[in-house]
C-alpha cells in the first residue's frame, strides 16, 4: 500500500506531539522558560532606568551654596544621597562595602574660591564595577558640576553688572538642542528587551531541536521515525520539528504582541514585519540546531555546541556592544549568529520604520542559515538509520 508523504508527515507530526505531551522537558524550554523570560525581563526594567540609585556625599566645605548643590543632585531622577560622610576614606570604604555606587566630594573652600573666580575642583567617584549604575551618577554628578559652574558664574557676572542675557551668553555661547531619535525616552527595556528575549528564545530553539535529535539516537527510536519516513531524511525532520516550528512560531507572536501591544514599545513598521522576522528567526535557529546535531553526531557534544553558540550570539549580536568598534575579525564573525540578523531587523523596521526593503540582506542571511541543514543531511541519515546508543 502506497502511503503518500502527506500522511507520513502526518503521522510523524503526531508522534512528535506525543513526546512533546508526555515529556515535561519540552513544555518548559518551549513554553514556560521563554514566557517567564518574557514577563521576568521586561518587568525587571520596567521603568526604562533604574531610579534613586544610593549615593553619598563628602561635604568639607558646608556652606548654603555646597548644600544648596546636593538638594539639587538628590533631585534628579537617578540619584538618591542616602549618606554624608565625614572624610573621603569613609566614604570609600562604603564603596567597596557596597552601600553607595558613587560618592561627590567637596573640598574645604570650594565656595569663596568660586564667588572670586579661583576654579576651585570637585570630585565624583564611581564604582564601574556596576556598569549602568556607575555611568548614570556619572552623568548626574558631572551635569551638577556644570550646573553649579554656571549658576556661580552667572551670580558673578551679574554683580559686574551684567544682565542675565549678556552673562548667559557668555556662559553658553551655544545652545545645544538634543533629541533622542526612534527612543526618546531613554528607556533601556527598548534597547535590550526587543534583542534579549528573541535571543533567549534563539538559545531555546538551538536547544530544543538537538536534545529532540538526539534523543532519537540515545532512545534507539531513530530507525523508528526513519520507517515512517520512509528512510527520508528530509521527510523525518520536516515531520518532526514542524510541531516545534508551531509551537515556537505561537511564543514568538506571543512576545510581538506583548512588547508592540501591550508594553507600546516602538513599532514604527507595524508588527506583520517583526512577525515575518521572528518566524524567520525560529527557522533559522531549528536549521542550526540540526547542523550542530548532524555534524557532532552525539547529544552531548551537539548540545554543547549549541549552548556556546547561543552564549556567545548576546555578545557579538551588537545590541550590547557596537559591531564598529570590534575588532574587524569579530566584525566579520558576527555574520554566522542568526540574532546578528534579526538585530539589524528590528533596528531597521521597528524602531527606524523603514521599509521591507531595505532589510533585504539580513532576511537573506536568514534564509541562507535554512540552508545548512543540507550540508549535514548524508551524515545525519547514516547516524539516524545505523548509530546504536550504548549506555
Amino acid at each position: 500500500m502506497h502511503i503518500t508523504i502527506h500522511k507520513r508527515l502526518y503521522r510523524i507530526a503526531i508522534r512528535e506531539l506525543r513526546n512533546i505531551a508526555t515529556r515535561p522537558i519540552y513544555l518548559f524550554c518551549m513554553i514556560i522558560a521563554p514566557i517567564f523570560c518574557y514577563i521576568f525581563f521586561t518587568s525587571l526594567m520596567a521603568n526604562g532606568l533604574p531610579t534613586n540609585m544610593p549615593a553619598g556625599v563628602v561635604d568639607i566645605d558646608n556652606t548654603s551654596t555646597t548644600r544648596n548643590i546636593i538638594r539639587n543632585l538628590d533631585a534628579f531622577q537617578q540619584t538618591h544621597i542616602v549618606a554624608h560622610y565625614a572624610s573621603f576614606h569613609e566614604a570609600r570604604k562604603a564603596v567597596q562595602r557596597g552601600e553607595i555606587y558613587s560618592f561627590y566630594y567637596i573640598p574645604q573652600g570650594t565656595t569663596e574660591e568660586a564667588i572670586t573666580g579661583r576654579q576651585p575642583q570637585v570630585s565624583f567617584y564611581t564604582n564601574y564595577a556596576y556598569l549602568i549604575a556607575g555611568s548614570l551618577l556619572y552623568r548626574d554628578q558631572r551635569t551638577m558640576s556644570e550646573l553649579a559652574s554656571g549658576a556661580i558664574g552667572l551670580k558673578t557676572l551679574q554683580a559686574k553688572g551684567a544682565t542675565e542675557k549678556q552673562a548667559m551668553a557668555f556662559l553658553q555661547p551655544i545652545v545645544i538642542d538634543t533629541h533622542a531619535l526612534n527612543n526618546p525616552w531613554l528607556n533601556y527595556s527598548v534597547y535590550l528587551c526587543n534583542t534579549l528575549l528573541p535571543g533567549i528564545l534563539m538559545l531555546l530553539i538551538f536547544l530544543t531541536t538537538a536534545y529532540t535529535l538526539g534523543t532519537e539516537v540515545k532512545e534507539n527510536t531513530a530507525q523508528a521515525l526513519m520507517h515512517l519516513a520512509d528512510n527520508s531524511i528530509g521527510t523525518a525532520l520536516v515531520g518532526k520539528l514542524l510541531p516545534h516550528t508551531l509551537i515556537f512560531f505561537l511564543v514568538t507572536v506571543f512576545y510581538n504582541v506583548y512588547l508592540y501591544g501591550f508594553l507600546h514599545y516602538p513599532c514604527n513598521s507595524g508588527i506583520l514585519p517583526m512577525l515575518l522576522a521572528g518566524l524567520l528567526l525560529v527557522l533559522s535557529s531549528q536549521a542550526v540546531g540540526i547542523f550542530f546535531f548532524g555534524m557532532f553526531g552525539t547529544l552531548r557534544l551537539a548540545l554543547s555546541a549549541a549552548s556556546l553558540w547561543g552564549v556567545i550570539s548576546f555578545s557579538i549580536s551588537g545590541f550590547t556592544y557596537p559591531i564598529m568598534a570590534m575588532h574587524p575579525t569579530l566584525q566579520a564573525l558576527t555574520v554566522l549568529f542568526p540574532l546578528r540578523h534579526y538585530f539589524l531587523i528590528y533596528v531597521n523596521l521597528a524602531l527606524n520604520g523603514y521599509p521591507l526593503i531595505y532589510v533585504w540582506q539580513p532576511i537573506v542571511a536568514l534564509l541562507l542559515f535554512m540552508l545548512l541543514p543540507f550540508f549535514v543531511l548524508k551524515k545525519l541519515r547514516n547516524e539516524m538509520l545505523h548509530y546504536v546508543y550504548i549506555p
